[in-house]
């Protein structure tokens, strides 16, 4: 399966692409610009991946919404007595990211760069999903944490579980290359 030109860096290896299963038509989107949708969870890679989706919007003349959700605690009812505190938690949580995101929107609106950001809570690959369909994303960027193909395909992860059900092409940014180029 063939990079298209345009996920393609200059000077780097192209990145993992994924195009939606077979069978199913990749949606076209109803808004007028095409959107890049960048899931980030502000580890190492995160920067990369806005990187990248930044590089990916340009090139098909769209806009990039970084998206950051907020998984909450699973509480077992042997734990209800805490399940106000892991609310509290959550809450602070989303607050202390919307803060980042913001934050990160400032800095790249002084370079010049127009993005949206989203926080939400939930399951991140339902939400992700959720919000690139919400979007009509034409792409979804994300990265991948490196922990080998036998891991994702028995445990998966986030980055995999978005590949089975996105309705879009997605492009991962593997942590270990980001890594070692830095």
């Amino acid at each position: 399966h063939k990079v298209p030109q345009a996920l393609r860096s200059p000077g780097r290896d192209p990145l993992l692409t994924c195009s939606p299963p077979h069978g199913i038509a990749p949606r076209r989107p109803n808004h007028p610009m095409k959107t890049v949708i960048a899931p980030i969870d502000f580890s190492g890679v995160s920067r990369w991946v806005v990187d990248e989706a930044i590089r990916l919007a340009r090139s098909v003349h769209g806009r990039v919404v970084v998206l950051h959700v907020v998984k909450p605690p699973r509480v077992v009812p042997a734990m209800a007595k805490l399940a106000g505190g892991a609310l509290q938690l959550t809450a602070d949580v989303e607050r202390a990211a919307r803060g980042q995101l913001h934050l990160m929107q400032r800095r790249l609106m002084k370079q010049g760069i127009s993005v949206e950001t989203v926080c939400t809570t939930g399951s991140p690959i339902r939400r992700i999903v959720e919000q690139a369909e919400t979007q009509a994303a034409r792409y979804i960027v994300l990265g991948g944490h490196g922990r080998g193909a036998l891991h994702q395909l028995v445990v998966g992860g986030t980055a995999s579980g978005v590949l089975k059900r996105a309705g879009c092409p997605v492009v991962v940014v593997p942590f270990w290359k980001k890594a070692a180029a830095a």
